[in-house]
């Protein structure tokens, strides 16, 4: 169970790294919003966990100490919930809809000469996040309008 969970920690992080930052994605699929909270979260949560505990002892004594340490906790842990759902996501394969537009996309991008890897009979979330990477990075303005 440990390791599955330390599994998805880290294909959740591999896939917040590999998802373009494209703004044109955040109308289609969540990742991106999904990514930029999660960003945000794990900047902001520890402070706010920090002073959330450091307020609550202070107002009310040490006897709060459990309390302000389970809010401490609450705090730290949302930025994982966000991992956690990206490492899930990644491993999903691909709903029907998104599978013709993968294989649309991807023959497109070979057609034009891009090098990618070969296309998967069913391809999962990280296939599609690495293939628009890829496209987003190597093609111009022009051509990326047209896949969307």
């Amino acid at each position: 169970m440990n390791s599955s969970i330390f599994a998805l920690i880290h294909d959740g992080q591999q896939y917040m790294k590999l998802w373009p930052k494209e703004k044109v994605l955040n109308a289609f699929l969540p990742e991106g919003r999904v990514i930029a909270a999660t960003e945000l979260a794990i900047k902001a949560m520890p402070p706010m966990a920090v002073v959330a505990s450091a307020v609550l002892v202070q107002i009310n004594g040490m006897q709060y100490l459990p309390q302000a340490l389970a809010v401490a906790a609450f705090f730290i842990t949302l930025p994982m919930q966000g991992i956690l759902w990206l490492g899930h996501r990644s491993n999903q394969t691909l709903p029907p809809s998104l599978k013709a537009w993968y294989k649309e996309v991807h023959a497109k991008l070979v057609a034009n000469g891009c090098s990618l890897d070969s296309m998967k009979t069913y391809p999962k979330y990280k296939e599609l996040a690495s293939m628009l990477k890829h496209a987003f990075s190597q093609m111009d303005k022009a051509f990326t309008r047209q896949i969307f």
